[in-house]
């Protein structure tokens, strides 16, 4: 039977870092995958370039049922620690907006940055590994894996979640959970498109492939960033962030333009001239395609000087608070994170050791904390990863 410190079940970005930090403390680490690549979301992520970590990494831009939870890994292992070792590696990256930071050249640099320190830490990584969940015994955990048995010390579970099924996500993590006894948080889609039905996606559908900035609200959260509208519904980065917020049943608000500045927009294009339809008005401010579907929507039609002050006040405040109800997301297909997973009430914040099973810890994305779109999720990956690497 081969005797190991540490296990680390999962070989993608929290896992293989987890390994690192563990390896670093000079103890015997093996990563297992049933993959047959390592961080193959890494790979994908950020159109290829990887949105490792955004400077603006805050614990309040993530959603757990306990908020504060997240707090002491993000505040001991910073955005800034983590750009600290890809500047080492000599990793070229750049910032795009709103603080994300990419890689200038590919994902895969992430990738070797992270096998290198892997191996040179000692860490033992096996692919392609048919796992089996991990049972308590006198000296640690039993893992027995195509066959054989592995012991260990400490088992770090860092699966993640049920998002993205083709690059081989399961609920591995999950079930390993709940074999313990510890308590899940219900798991949902996140940072995925919202799907529509009957009128409200027709009317979608004539504006497939149209993008525009708008501020998307749901689920007491609002973003104001760009929007799309596809085949089958919404998307972009504002529809994304609220799907991590939005339930099932509610509805979705879109501010196109301010209430107050639509308002008198308008009303200075009726001064300066009254003959323009209120088509070709509102197309000052929104795309033609856009402005022409929701005044139908609306029911609006005319020239703009004919309307009183009541009138362009009533269709400011639709262009401001225009709501849809969606059928559903995309789902797990297409949604790029978990929302929900291990509760954090069953976990130390400090080690991601869990309360009730010692030597047993969850990182990553298989825990409920979610964080936003651009770069959050990495970052939750390495910071926890590295909490419960100083310990495991």
């Amino acid at each position: 039977m081969e005797k190991w410190d540490c296990i680390v079940i999962g070989a993608g970005a929290a896992g293989m870092f987890a390994a690192i930090e563990a390896g670093r403390r000079g103890r015997r680490v093996l990563v297992l995958d049933h993959a047959r690549a390592p961080g193959e979301k890494i790979r994908i992520s950020g159109g290829g370039r990887c949105n490792f970590t955004n400077i603006f990494c805050e614990p309040e831009r993530f959603i757990s049922a306990n908020p504060r939870f997240a707090t002491s890994a993000l505040k001991r292992f910073t955005a800034s620690d983590f750009v600290a070792r890809v500047e080492a590696e000599g990793i070229a990256y750049h910032e795009k907006t709103l603080g994300q930071l990419f890689c200038d050249s590919s994902a895969r640099d992430i990738i070797d940055m992270l096998m290198r320190d892997m191996s040179d830490a000692g860490v033992v990584l096996r692919l392609g590994q048919n796992v089996s969940v991990p049972v308590c015994t006198e000296r640690g955990f039993l893992i027995r894996v195509e066959g054989q048995e592995l012991e260990c010390e400490t088992t770090v579970v860092a699966t993640g979640g049920k998002s993205i099924p083709k690059m081989g996500a399961t609920g591995f993590g999950y079930r390993v959970a709940e074999a313990h006894g510890l308590k899940l948080e219900p798991t949902r889609p996140g940072l995925v498109p919202l799907t529509f039905s009957g009128p409200t996606l027709e009317n979608m559908k004539a504006l497939a492939g149209l993008s525009t900035d708008a501020v998307v609200s749901s689920g007491g959260a609002s973003f104001r960033e760009g929007l799309l509208f596809t085949h089958r519904g919404l998307s972009g980065p504002s529809i994304l962030q609220v799907s991590s917020y939005w339930r099932e049943g509610e509805e979705v608000q879109v501010e196109w333009l301010e209430e107050a500045a639509a308002f008198e927009g308008l009303r200075s294009l009726r001064q300066a001239n009254g003959k323009l339809s209120v088509a070709r008005a509102l197309a000052e401010f929104l795309p033609k395609r856009l402005a022409d579907s929701l005044l139908t929507q609306m029911s609006v039609t005319g020239r703009i000087g004919d309307m009183s002050d009541r009138r362009l006040a009533e269709l400011a405040s639709m262009l401001a608070h225009w709501w849809v109800l969606p059928a559903g997301s995309e789902g797990y297909r297409t949604a790029e994170v978990t929302v929900g997973g291990v509760s954090t009430a069953e976990l130390d914040s400090k080690t991601m050791e869990t309360r009730s099973v010692p030597g047993l810890y969850f990182i990553g994305e298989v825990v409920d904390v979610t964080g936003w779109l651009g770069g959050y999720n990495f970052q939750w990956a390495w910071s926890s990863g590295w909490a419960a690497g100083q310990v495991c």
